[in-house]
């Protein structure tokens, strides 16, 4: 098949029939209802935009050659690191970096994942079968554009015993085996985009402690797989209204859900780490986090771009040119220019593996993992003090339209320098769902946690990923001059 199209991605999603509950609700069909048609209308338009800008959305995939959508890609080259990239800002912009789990997300990790089938082996082989199948997987992602979600962290149940894994019933984990398959028992979070999504998947995240082999498992099923279970946080959607008064709430919530794996049988096919553990702890070898990183980085730039160009036509709407403001503004300026020279910085410094498989410089992104959630609060901040009490003077469209209304509005609530009171609503509706809705509060959650928090991954960069030989370098020399003045 290649790139699906969005009608085609609409029709897969209404012939399955997965167990999908929303606000008390078991959903029929995602595609239909009120509270989650917007996202699937969203994800299938993102669909048709990998073939509006199909010179840079997709790409000949072998070994068929069939044109697929270049988040599938495992990069040979800096150019096709460069084709990819180009591609992956299109997709976007499809929702101004809103939606932070669109599939090229899972499409990019799973692309990593099979770049690398002698991780999944094992050094001694012993995992083989799962290599084949990881390998094969990520064909089968290709060919059909599966739309993917996935669960990989451990609910929180006691935090003082959690890291121990062992022992308790909330965890996914291995409860027996067939020869059909293994049977799983369990729950996982967090499974964002899981309404419009074709497959769960299920993959090393923290590692594990030694004696932890009945939760060492990665996999990947349908989501209509019996005993599959996705039951979705509180719908922050807006059923019906008029895009013009809910600009990004009416389209754009891609939904998380808690996921219930109820005596789940998992095919041997589908089986990529059945109970190794050390195995499963040397993920980061496949260089996926790189990956997850890339796509992540260039999501979130393109949703600080649109930030600043909305809080930039805010304060030029109320004539508001004062120093504070031109500050605030120039510290968004700060946040795009820094993540697109990481971004750039990543392309430049690109590197080989060693098998010939290409990546970005990961060091140049991994500071964006503990910044970026400091930043878009931060971002949300000044949209809501740029915009103060005037995001909360916003006539809905029907107000607008009302004759009895419209003079009145047009004489009191225009704009700066002949701005009419059609574009000011306009604006400040949308930056009220940008950081005052539903959407926007389940927006600033997601920021501050989407690749763990920032304190662990300030945490991180300083205990396992950060170069200091310069750092200590430099005080070894300053030290040693001090030596020899004595």
């Amino acid at each position: 098949m290649g790139a699906r199209t969005g009608s085609q991605f609409l029709e897969g999603l209404r012939k399955t029939r997965r167990e999908i509950w929303v606000d008390g609700e078991k959903v029929a069909d995602v595609t239909a209802h009120p509270k989650l048609r917007g996202g699937a209308q969203s994800v299938a338009a993102i669909y048709d935009r990998q073939h509006e800008y199909a010179g840079e959305c997709l790409f000949a995939a072998p070994p068929s050659g069939e044109l697929t959508t270049v988040s599938h890609m495992i990069p040979r080259s800096k150019d096709d690191l460069r084709r990819r990239h180009a591609g992956l800002v299109r997709l976007s912009e499809g929702s101004m970096g809103i939606m932070g789990r669109t599939p090229d997300y899972m499409n990019m990790k799973f692309a990593a994942f099979a770049s690398a089938p002698k991780v999944w082996a094992g050094a001694d082989g012993r995992n083989e079968r799962g290599a084949r199948n990881i390998v094969a997987y990520h064909q089968y992602l290709a060919h059909g554009d599966i739309s993917l979600t996935h669960t990989i962290i451990q609910p929180t149940i006691d935090k003082r015993t959690d890291s121990k894994v062992t022992g308790t019933t909330a965890m996914v984990r291995k409860i027996g085996e067939t020869a059909d398959g293994i049977i799983v028992r369990g729950a996982k979070v967090l499974a964002t985009l899981a309404p419009y999504a074709d497959e769960q998947t299920v993959y090393p995240g923290q590692p594990l402690p030694a004696d932890a082999k009945e939760f060492a498992l990665a996999f990947a099923i349908p989501l209509d797989t019996p005993g599959l279970k996705f039951i979705c946080r509180d719908s922050a959607a807006a059923p019906g209204a008029d895009p013009f008064d809910k600009p990004l709430s009416s389209r754009f919530d891609e939904q998380d859900a808690f996921c219930i794996f109820d005596d789940v049988l998992v095919p041997w096919d589908r089986v990529f780490i059945d109970g190794d553990v050390p195995i499963y702890n040397s993920m980061r070898e496949t260089s996926y986090a790189i990956s997850m990183t890339t796509q992540s980085t260039i999501r979130a730039l393109t949703k600080l771009e649109f930030a600043y160009g909305l809080a930039t036509r805010m304060a030029e709407l109320i004539g508001d040119y004062s120093p504070a403001t031109t500050e605030m503004l120039g510290e968004l300026a700060a946040y795009v220019r820094l993540t697109a020279n990481a971004v750039e910085l990543s392309l430049e410094q690109a590197w080989e593996r060693g098998d010939g498989v290409w990546f970005p410089n990961g060091a140049a992104l991994e500071p964006m993992r503990s910044i970026l959630p400091m930043w878009m609060p931060r971002v949300a901040e000044i949209i809501t003090l740029i915009g103060s009490h005037n995001l909360l003077t916003t006539p809905t469209r029907s107000e607008l339209a009302d004759p009895r209304l419209r003079p009145l509005l047009d004489e009191m609530l225009h704009g700066a320098d002949g701005a009419t009171a059609d574009e000011r609503a306009q604006v400040f509706r949308l930056a009220w769902d940008f950081v005052g809705s539903a959407l926007g509060g389940r927006g600033f959650l997601y920021e501050r946690f989407y690749l763990t928090s920032a304190s662990r991954n300030k945490q991180m960069l300083h205990t396992r990923f950060f170069d200091r030989t310069r750092s200590q370098a430099l005080l070894e020399d300053m030290l040693s001059r001090g030596r020899r003045a004595d």
